[in-house]
């Protein structure tokens, strides 16, 4: 098991030749459909929102078309009248539509109609009932196109894409130490003045296998967050513990640099302006996550209000990490230190504590008194150890000794402490009794 602690950087060679991203990192998705059953009657049928999803360009394309088209549609329509009804050939006879003689003055007098313009030289005469009738088609097919117009218009003003563009994820993820566990930690955050009211965060790992004969096999795996509900008036860090039952347990720095696994990050929340739900989305591929990595705070406290510094949004600082997995991580936290013992890694040692009693010299001498027994030795202890020798024991070879060290130790003892237990106790304890 490794034990050395160094810096790992993910700007590695193996990540340079990564896979195609399965969401890019404005959140697109990178999914192309072909083939699909009625494709244009699809998008016919749900007209609005086609029209909503498309481009502004097209969309400005497609509306002046539409109204160009309708006023060339109903010129044409009255140019038919004013031939049928004669009006191109006799100038005298009363027209059914005043000033239109011509095609020119029908398709001016059909965009006068539906824009209403009215210049005063052209207008509906009482001689023509299918005059009449196309007129009155004409304003209602024109309120209709208004209508749409508008409605697309203001539909793909307020979609929710523009909005999902001002909210933001960082621009990498890191993996760092949080609380004793390696934890996969990226940022979101909102640039508008106006909050969100609340929002939730999701993510999932995408690993796609191609098997040899074409076959692409995709697989979702959620990655649980510590906190996904966000209210998310400052930027926040959105936190993953790499625990027991995360993908990512087993993966090492060298193990994630060489996988092909993609981090689908999204964050779905309600406008407080306009009350709409909206999602952002982007992905973290393995050459976006920085092993050993922390973000850089951006938030400061003032007198009155806190300061959000977006300049260090993106910005992230190097720290020592072990460059192990999380599952080796905790086994080697878990594995004994040299030199420990047993009882010191059992959790009662640590749990109870020894304790400690406090007395004061004067209950220390009462309670020694009371705990020093008062009983006489019996009578054959009071004899002195020369007693109880042998006669040949007590006279040592002549000559090799001087004559008073033949006497023995009783000669040299008082009766009364023969008699007296004081003179079988320490010399301390005697002197503390006195």
């Amino acid at each position: 098991m490794q034990t050395s602690y160094n810096k790992v950087f993910a700007s590695d060679e193996a990540a340079a030749s990564r896979k195609q991203r399965y969401v890019r990192k404005e959140g697109n998705c990178e999914v192309v459909f072909r083939h699909v059953p009625a494709e244009w009657l699809l998008f016919v049928t749900d007209i609005f929102t086609t029209l909503v999803e498309i481009r502004w360009r097209v969309m400005f394309l497609i509306f002046a078309l539409s109204y160009i088209l309708s006023w060339l549609f109903f010129g044409i329509l009255f140019w038919v009248i004013a031939l049928a009804h004669g009006d191109t050939q006799d100038p005298k006879t009363a027209p059914c539509v005043y000033e239109v003689r011509s095609f020119t003055a029908a398709f001016l007098f059909s965009l006068e109609t539906q824009t209403t313009i009215g210049y005063g030289a052209r207008g509906m005469s009482e001689n023509c009932t299918a005059a009449i009738l196309v007129v009155t088609v004409q304003d209602v097919v024109s309120c209709l196109i208004d209508t749409f117009v508008i409605g697309v218009a203001v539909s793909k003003m307020a979609s929710a894409r523009k909005r999902a563009q001002t909210v933001g994820f960082s621009s990498c993820a890191v993996i760092n130490l949080r609380d004793g566990h390696l934890c996969l930690s990226w940022r979101v955050g909102d640039f508008r003045r106006h909050h969100l009211v609340e929002g939730t965060a999701r993510a999932q790992i995408v690993r796609s296998a191609v098997h040899a004969t074409g076959k692409v096999d995709m697989t979702y795996e959620d990655l649980r967050l510590q906190q996904p509900d966000i209210v998310l008036v400052t930027p926040t860090t959105v936190c993953h513990r790499i625990a027991a039952r995360s993908p990512l347990y087993g993966m090492s720095p060298a193990r994630l640099r060489r996988s092909d696994l993609e981090v689908v990050v999204s964050f779905t929340y309600t406008d407080d302006s306009t009350g709409t739900l909206h999602q952002s989305r982007t992905s973290y591929t393995p050459h976006d996550i920085l092993w050993g990595h922390v973000f850089q705070e951006m938030i400061r406290a003032g007198r009155r209000r806190y300061t959000v510094d977006y300049v260090l949004f993106h910005q992230t600082a190097k720290v020592l990490m072990p460059e192990l997995s999380a599952q080796a991580f905790e086994l080697k936290k878990r594995s004994p230190r040299p030199g420990s013992t047993p009882e010191s890694r059992r959790p009662g040692n640590l749990l109870h504590p020894p304790v400690v009693t406090v007395r004061s010299a004067k209950e220390d001498r009462r309670a020694e008194t009371i705990s020093r027994p008062h009983v006489l030795p019996p009578s054959d202890m009071l004899t002195p150890p020369v007693a109880l020798m042998p006669p040949d024991m007590l006279m040592p070879p002549v000559g090799l000794t001087p004559s008073h060290m033949l006497t023995p130790p009783v000669a040299l003892m008082s009766p009364d402490m023969l008699t007296s237990p004081v003179a079988l106790m320490p010399p301390d304890a005697t002197r503390r009794e006195m």
